[in-house]
């Protein structure tokens, strides 16, 4: 090595020493980096300093030496090694001012991969006897946590032959720390020592002592934390540390029960979780001795709790004792804590469902379903004490409120029994269960108390996959007689709420597949009874009916077997009525028109899309196969009864076929419906006429529809040549539409369906499309419809274009479609003439309004003026969207509207004297919002608007005056004590 380089090096010493240049110290790593220097000739050019009589000269010495060691620790040899760590430990009986220095040494030789064995222990060893950390800085104190953790994660083995030593030097270590930054990593200390099973020996308890002082963490992150430490983590990393061994259960169980019994609610919240996380680990020995006294406080806080976030934890708690328990394994000899803590469950809550007055019902029930919840055992042993007596007390009280009551609590012991499966012996009898199964049904069918008959219904759908034969042969023959009985009664003297039950429990019950097969007939016979008839209300029966098939159809969805019988069954058998309705169309035009209506054809389209979406693919491609010949090609043979008076040609012009035209859109709900990787036989050309129908269609229902299963098609084929020609095609039949002739709409409506599809998918033609769109903004006829479509484009599509039905939609198209065109819309605004003003404004409220909540406070200040003046539009749809869309955000960012509020308190009380209800409701909620600005903002305005409120409180319409006692209330009590 030259002279002139140990010379630069001694140099760089002493200025660092002389504290002149704190960056000579980054310039000495470097150098020992490169090769420049060695580790040894840096010591030796600090011999002196390092010898030096002045503490502060000595520590500035190793202070260097430890900052160029943690730069450059990975370079050194074990030799070095070893001579550094002994000379580091020596120098920790040095002056308190060395002290943080020479641990910066000892953390960078803890990361050293030669450290040599044994030196970790006497590293520690040395540490514990001649530190006494919780005298240094909070810095240096975690360095000491550093070493620790650093030595925890290479040298365990080496530690742990320290025996509970190395614990118990831990404990003096962390005991009296203070600072949240460095209780994280010692709570992580303590956690590991735990897990790892290094040896406590007879220090459990004081190990449990210096964590459990801090519970419950009561910290409060000061302002602008730079560390960003909040007090949820603390209260985890504790949770960890106590829920993490069973040998604490004796000390902390006694100290949960304590602080569960604490006036503070964030204490009896802790106290409760951490319950709940030690069931994990805990056994009966742990729990035995408190087990009277935990359930004595959680049954005290859930009979008298306000607060639904005590009971809740409360209840997952028990839920997690009861689990604790069902889990232990027992000796011969050993009482099972199970049964006598579910006895005492029992006896304290098992009286209450008795009580006439029903006040603590409800508790009670909460308590015993959340018992039996908890395992098979507890199940069974709940439910066998319970249902009996349930079933009695029905029978006791004979008023509706009360029945209900008691049907929703048997609803939620019934949902546990089907949780855990069917119980070989069951826990009801023949007899009982006829004697239910009669009962439900007298509710559903005569009960006048709506509410408990729907309670009836919803046990019919719990109870029924536990006994399938006793409702199939009970319950559907019954309800399906009932049907029949009422269509041959001429007039229908039976009240339509009577078929409606019907029909519902119909559904309700089909939660089996037995069942299913029984109840799919009796509701498409029904249907096509309805078909034959001529009455007016037969639509909304039809509708009736299909509500009944799409609540099946959804319950049939996680059966395979299930799923495949009901679409075999019904989606031929409603395509084969609607195809034979609308060929008697031009013959017979009284029979069948029920079917063909608008509102029969819409609800339709859900049974159809359920019955698809669950489907294999080879399931799937196999019906497709038939699905799509028959409106192609009028292929009717796979449907049943398919003896048609004439062909099926649904993409043929002229008036007659104008019935069958409209079928269209159950040809929508099933192709919408597939899932993408099954391949439609013939698209090409099944797109082609759907393109030509919804550009040319005069009938506006059959237009939009085929415009949406063109769109649905378009979003789920693959990219490539194929679309890009489809979508060329669209464009060139769109545009010369758009611009003038007869069929203006039905090209809007297209355009607006085909953007959708496309801005879902993140196609490149979305951008051109929203573009044409944005330009219609300011036609005159179009304007106003385009300005709608917006909403279309942002919001979610209940039959197609959904993710339910398999398409495909990017998770931000929203964010995504607001960054490329509000800057559009607000430029369109400004630019645009008065009469076609408001339609940008109604583009802009419907784009802002289906936006993400905290992506629209973000660009708040930069819009917020122009929805000020939105609310300024005589449009009502645009006063509408823009105050669904400021109601939220005077809660979510009160700071930027509290600049405003004058603007705010004028716009709210005008609109809430608007002509339109929906307006002074939504005006009404917006001023009740307000008040969750700053107080001192809101003051000078409280008596103007408690004036102003008063007027709609007299409002004709009970929801606005509802909405004006609400907002005025609040306004009140502004600035009064403990608001």
């Amino acid at each position: 090595m030259a002279a002139d380089g140990v010379g630069a090096l001694v140099a760089f010493v002493q200025d660092f020493v002389a504290g002149q240049q704190d960056a000579r110290a980054v310039e000495v790593a470097a150098g020992v980096k490169d090769g420049s220097w060695t580790v040894l000739q840096l010591v030796e050019a600090l011999g002196s300093c390092l010898e030096n009589a002045d503490p502060r000269t000595r520590g500035r010495g190793i202070q260097l030496l430890s900052e160029v060691l943690l730069q450059c620790y990975s370079l050194l040899q074990e030799k070095e090694v070893l001579h550094l760590v002994l000379f580091y430990e020596n120098r920790l009986q040095d002056h308190h001012l060395v002290i943080p220095s020479v641990l910066q040494g000892l953390r960078a030789l803890s990361m050293c991969e030669v450290l040599a064995p044994g030196l970790a222990v006497s590293v520690l060893k040395a540490i514990f006897q001649e530190v006494h950390v919780q005298s240094l800085l909070q810095l240096d104190r975690h360095t000491v946590y550093s070493i620790i953790t650093n030595f925890m994660g290479t040298r365990e083995e080496e530690l742990k032959g320290l025996g509970a030593d190395f614990t118990f030097g831990f404990i003096q270590v962390m005991d009296g720390e203070k600072d949240p930054r460095n209780l994280l990593v010692a709570f992580q200390i303590v956690r590991d020592l735990i897990v790892k099973n290094y040896a406590l020996g007879p220090f459990v308890e004081e190990l449990f002592e210096v964590t459990s002082c801090y519970f419950p963490i009561d910290f409060t992150p000061p302002p602008n934390d730079p560390h960003g430490i909040q007090r949820e983590d603390l209260i985890l990393s504790l949770r960890a540390v106590l829920a993490s061994t069973p040998q604490f259960a004796e000390f902390l169980l006694p100290l949960l029960i304590e602080k569960m019994d604490s006036d503070l609610q964030s204490a009896k919240l802790d106290s409760l979780q951490t319950l709940t996380a030690c069931c994990a680990i805990y056994g009966q020995k742990e729990l035995q001795e408190f087990l009277p006294s935990l359930w004595s406080s959680l049954r005290r806080e859930v009979f008298q709790t306000a607060s639904e976030k005590v009971e809740a934890e409360c209840l997952a708690a028990l839920h997690a004792l009861s689990a604790c328990l069902s889990r232990s394994v027992l000796s011969s000899d050993t009482e099972d804590l199970l049964d006598s803590f579910l006895s005492s469950v029992l006896q304290d809550c098992r009286h209450h469902l008795c009580e006439p007055d029903m006040k603590l019902v409800w508790p009670s029930a909460k308590l015993l379903q959340t018992a039996a919840g908890a395992s098979l055992r507890t199940c069974h042993r709940v439910t066998r004490s319970v249902v009996p007596l349930l079933l009695e007390q029905y029978t006791k009280h004979p008023q509706s409120s009360q029945r209900r009551t008691i049907l929703e609590m048997l609803l939620g012991f019934l949902e546990l029994q089907q949780k855990w499966g069917h119980v070989e012996e069951g826990f009801l009898s023949p007899p009982d269960l006829e004697l239910v199964v009669d009962h439900l049904l007298r509710l559903i069918l005569h009960e006048e108390d709506s509410q408990s008959s729907e309670a009836a219904m919803e046990a019919v759908g719990s109870l029924a996959p536990l006994y399938p034969q006793m409702f199939s042969e009970r319950m559907v023959p019954r309800l399906g007689e009932e049907l029949q009985s009422e269509r041959e009664e001429e007039g229908s003297r039976a009240p339509r709420s009577l078929r409606q039950r019907c029909l519902q429990a119909l559904a309700a019950v089909s939660t089996h597949t037995s069942i299913v097969r029984e109840t799919v007939p009796v509701l498409l016979q029904h249907l096509r009874q309805v078909q034959k008839g001529s009455e007016a209300r037969n639509a909304q029966d039809v509708v009736s009916v299909c509500q009944s098939l799409h609540r099946v159809a959804l319950q049939c969805q996680q059966d395979a077997e299930s799923c495949w019988y009901y679409h075999q069954t019904v989606v031929p058998y409603l395509l084969a009525m609607a195809v034979q309705a609308a060929m008697q169309e031009s013959t017979h035009p009284l029979l069948g028109k029920a079917l063909l209506e608008e509102e029969a054809l819409a609800a339709m389209v859900p049974v159809i899309s359920a019955a698809n979406t669950h489907l294999s693919p080879e399931l799937a491609a196999q019906s497709v196969s038939h699905v799509v010949p028959l409106f192609l090609d009028g292929e009717v043979s796979f449907l049943p009864q398919n003896s048609f008076p004439c062909s099926f040609q649904p993409f043929e012009g002229g008036e007659r076929f104008e019935a069958q035209r409209r079928l269209v859109a159950l040809l929508m709900a099933f192709v919408c419906s597939l899932p993408r990787n099954v391949v439609i036989p013939q698209q090409e050309r099944l797109l082609r006429e759907l393109l030509a129908l919804s550009c040319s269609c005069n009938c506006p229902f059959t237009a939009t529809t085929a415009a949406k299963c063109f769109a649905g098609l378009v979003n789920k084929h693959p990219a490539g040549q194929q679309l890009d020609e489809i979508l060329q095609l669209a464009v060139n039949r769109l545009e010369p539409s758009l611009a003038e002739g007869p069929h203006r709409t039905q090209a809007l409506t297209l355009l607006l369906w085909v953007t959708k599809a496309l801005v879902l998918r993140y196609h490149p033609l979305s951008s051109r499309l929203t573009d044409k769109l944005l330009g219609l903004l300011g036609d005159a006829e179009l304007g106003p419809v385009a300005a709608d479509g917006f909403s279309l484009l942002m919001a979610d599509s209940p039959d197609v274009l959904h993710k339910g039905c398999h398409a495909d939609v990017r998770i931000m198209f929203r964010q995504r479609f607001f960054t490329d065109n509000v800057p559009k819309l607000v430029q369109g605004f400004h630019g645009a003439g008065p009469d076609v003003k408001a339609n940008y404004l109604k583009g802009l409220s419907h784009v802002l309004n289906h936006l993400p909540k905290p992506v629209l406070v973000t660009e708040l200040p930069t819009l917020l003026s122009l929805l000020l003046e939105a609310l300024s539009c005589s449009d009502r749809v645009v006063q509408l969207s823009t105050l669904s869309c400021l109601q939220p955000l005077l809660l979510e960012a009160p700071q930027i509207m509290s600049l405003h509020v004058d603007t705010l308190v004028t716009k709210f009380l005008s609109l809430a004297s608007s002509p339109t209800m929906a307006v002074r409701i939504a005006a009404l909620r917006c001023a009740h919002a307000l008040t969750s600005l700053p107080t001192t903002v809101l003051l000078p305005y409280k008596a103007r608007v408690i004036r102003a409120l008063a007027k709609p409180l007299d409002d004709k319409k009970r929801l606005v005056r509802k909405e004006a006692v609400a907002a005025r209330g609040e306004w009140f009590l502004l600035g009064s004590p403990g608001r």
